[in-house]
């Protein structure tokens, strides 16, 4: 009651997959080793490029802590020079002369410049 059709290749499958698996299997375990030795060049690449950069990192960490302490010691240095008993040995250097007596000008509420 069931009717079933069934077509004859005119060569042998079992022959043939063989042939190709045998073929496949070679090729898989030849891309298989290619990629594992790819994938290892990689990564030694790719940690080494961290390790250079782990360092560089630690470099420019010190400069900051250096150029930090620089900058501190430099406004103690500018608080020093910015003192009051430095600013009277500037001024004596520099001649000026000490007021005792102060004059304003008066300037009159109903006067006005115009041109």
């Amino acid at each position: 009651m069931n009717n079933t059709l069934s077509l004859n290749p005119p060569f042998s499958i079992t022959r043939n997959l063989i042939l190709k698996r045998k073929l496949s299997l070679k090729s898989f375990w030849i891309l298989s080793i290619s990629l594992t030795i790819f994938l290892l060049v990689f990564y030694i690449f790719q940690i080494n490029s961290i390790i250079q950069n782990t360092y560089l990192i630690q470099g420019y960490h010190e400069k900051v802590k250096e150029l930090s302490e620089k900058n501190k010691k430099l406004e103690l240095s500018l608080t020093e020079l910015n003192s009051l008993e430095n600013l009277e040995s500037l001024v004596q250097n520099l001649n000026y002369e000490k007021v005792d007596k102060i004059r304003y000008i008066q300037v009159l509420g109903g006067q006005i410049v115009t041109k």
